[in-house]
């Protein structure tokens, strides 16, 4: 079930993993932004208006969801800036002034990043592994959330991580390490105190850049010690942030053989693997 920030519904239905992508073919993109803008886009309707549907089969007021994947790429040209906030709250303010019977929607995106090759403006390749998220909700009464994120981020440190000290017992297999290779994966995502202030851009990239200052920079005694650090400077460094959630996976390659700390070969960890959350506010 999918979550909607005015509450449960009693139904919903929509279109999702709708993919588009926006090319300034001639490489005349608007300063500040690629030629390629590409996002795999869910939306999300409910209303009283749709309710015979689901109980009499009468879909006088249904819009399709063909019609809302067509909506959505069409009007994607119709969109001219780079934010994935922007992106979905230009969406579903303009399905809502089409079809006013819609009594709320959610539009959801994740981007489809792409990297100019050698820094010019014709030639690009799928970049990531991360991908910025964001998610808008509205009724007809105007907006009722927005949220963003970054998901599937994949760091790796070579060294200065450690994890020791925790209960020992019975079921304790696991020996003290003092200097590991960390691998770990992590999805956040953030709110803000001002909800005008997601559509500003920017956020997303500074984001990105702290995480990795973060992870780059500190020796950790845990992933839960780095998250909190991460999730602390986010906190600090963008004021217009009221709230970060964070969970990381425990990646840590398995050792199939070391020369001391200075060389080994390592290999993907098998699953089970650890999860860590952790939710900061001011």
């Amino acid at each position: 079930m999918r979550h909607f920030a005015t509450g449960w519904k009693r139904n919903y239905y929509g279109k999702a993993d709708v993919i588009v992508y926006r090319l300034h073919r001639a490489g005349n993109a608007p300063e500040g932004q690629s030629a390629v803008f590409g996002a795999n886009v869910s939306m999300l309707l409910y209303g009283d208006a749709f309710w015979p549907t689901y109980t009499t089969g009468d879909n006088s007021n249904l819009v399709a969801t063909d019609s809302m994947k067509n909506f959505i790429q069409r009007e994607t040209l119709n969109f001219s800036g780079a934010a994935l906030e922007s992106y979905c709250r230009f969406l579903a303010l303009k399905f809502m002034t089409t079809y006013p019977h819609t009594e709320g929607i959610q539009v959801s995106a994740e981007e489809i990043p792409y990297g100019a090759i050698g820094g010019g403006s014709i030639a690009f390749a799928p970049a990531g592994p991360d991908r910025a998220t964001a998610s808008v909700e509205f009724t007809q009464r105007g907006m009722v959330e927005v949220q963003s994120g970054i998901r599937g981020f994949k760091l790796l440190r070579l060294g200065g991580s450690a994890f020791y000290g925790f209960v020992r017992d019975e079921y304790t297999t696991l020996p003290d390490i003092h200097n590991r290779p960390l691998h770990m994966w992590l999805d956040l995502d953030w709110r803000y105190g001002d909800a005008e202030a997601a559509f500003q851009g920017g956020t997303a990239a500074r984001v990105r850049s702290l995480v990795h200052e973060v992870f780059h920079g500190f020796e950790s005694g845990s992933i839960q010690q780095v998250i909190y650090q991460v999730g602390g400077r986010i906190l600090e460094d963008l004021p217009a942030v009221c709230e970060v959630n964070l969970e990381a996976n425990n990646r840590t390659w398995d050792t199939v053989a070391e020369q001391g700390e200075k060389l080994g070969v390592f290999t993907d960890a098998r699953p089970p693997y650890g999860v860590l959350g952790l939710s900061l506010k001011r």
